[in-house]
């Protein structure tokens, strides 16, 4: 056998083998499964997109499956505060408060500036009547967000509350300074000066009330303002009122939205009257019919 000969046959040979090992490894890779293994990047991103889900479901009051979402992401990626807030939110929704509170703390430690914590713990604590823990959260959230009229108005409601109706007054003004047509504080600060006895400032701020927001709440209240010196229109506000939202002819209702026992006197006083009769009965027939 020639030298030219030898060199082919192993050229021919070595080209047999690698292909031989070749197939032989893609053969075998065609037998392992593949596996995906996310990163923690990627993990972060389901997660807030999970919580996004969560959050609209609350928004359009899908309490429960929002709920099972929200512990979801958080089961995903418990680092992420505003994650452990969507949960709270749901929780609240659910009417499951110590589990809202515990959640609030898990996202007060990864993050203590954010206000929206310390707001949010001082509505749970409202809900379950704890008016001081109510107040020292939002007063510690006030500290990192001063000028949030909102929680300066709750803050002025549990003045209102304790009846410490100058201060609650100050603040509501408060309130009002930094957001000038926030109907509800200037509604509210009609309540405290009914309780004052000044019955002439609660109609000029009720009447401010409703220019801006045609609501039954100051339209009732007004009425009872009115009692005494205009009983015609005072009945007509309070038709226009019951017809409005049939919830402010209970007592109790009337009481959770902060109204105090002088102004409450005075509307079951307004309420008795003759000419209210048929829209007492229709107002309490259409919250017993939605119960």
């Amino acid at each position: 056998m020639n030298q030219y000969l030898k060199r082919f046959l192993k050229k021919i040979i070595f080209i047999f083998l690698i292909s031989f090992y070749l197939f032989t490894i893609e053969k075998v890779q065609s037998l392992v499964p593949y596996y995906y293994f996310p990163t923690f990047k990627n993990l972060q991103n389901e997660s807030s997109s999970i919580g996004k889900n969560a959050f609209q479901l609350l928004y359009f009051g899908q309490y429960e499956q929002s709920l099972n979402l929200a512990k979801l992401a958080v089961k995903i990626n418990k680092t992420n505060e505003q994650l452990w807030l969507i949960l709270s939110e749901a929780q609240i929704a659910n009417k499951l408060y110590k589990d809202a509170l515990t959640s609030l703390n898990e996202a007060q430690n990864i993050n203590s500036k954010i206000s929206e914590i310390y707001f949010t713990k001082s509505n749970i604590y409202l809900k379950i009547s704890q008016l001081k823990k109510a107040k020292n959260a939002l007063e510690t959230g006030l500290k990192i967000e001063p000028n949030n009229h909102k929680a300066i108005f709750q803050l002025g409601n549990i003045y209102l509350i304790e009846k410490n109706y100058s201060k609650a007054i100050n603040l509501f003004d408060k309130s009002i300074d930094i957001k000038s047509d926030f109907w509800q504080a200037i509604n509210n600060k009609g309540l405290a000066y009914f309780e004052k006895n000044n019955i002439n400032r609660s109609i000029t701020l009720f009447e401010k009330a409703i220019s801006i927001e045609d609501n039954a709440e100051p339209l009732l209240a007004l009425a009872s303002c009115l009692r005494m010196k205009d009983i015609k229109l005072a009945i007509q506000l309070a038709k226009k009122a019951l017809n409005k939202d049939p919830n402010y002819v209970n007592y109790d209702f009337r009481k959770e939205q902060l109204w105090g026992e002088k102004l409450q006197i005075s509307t079951k006083i307004l309420l008795q009257n003759e000419q209210l009769k048929q829209d007492v009965v229709l107002a309490k027939s259409k919250i017993n019919a939605s119960s």
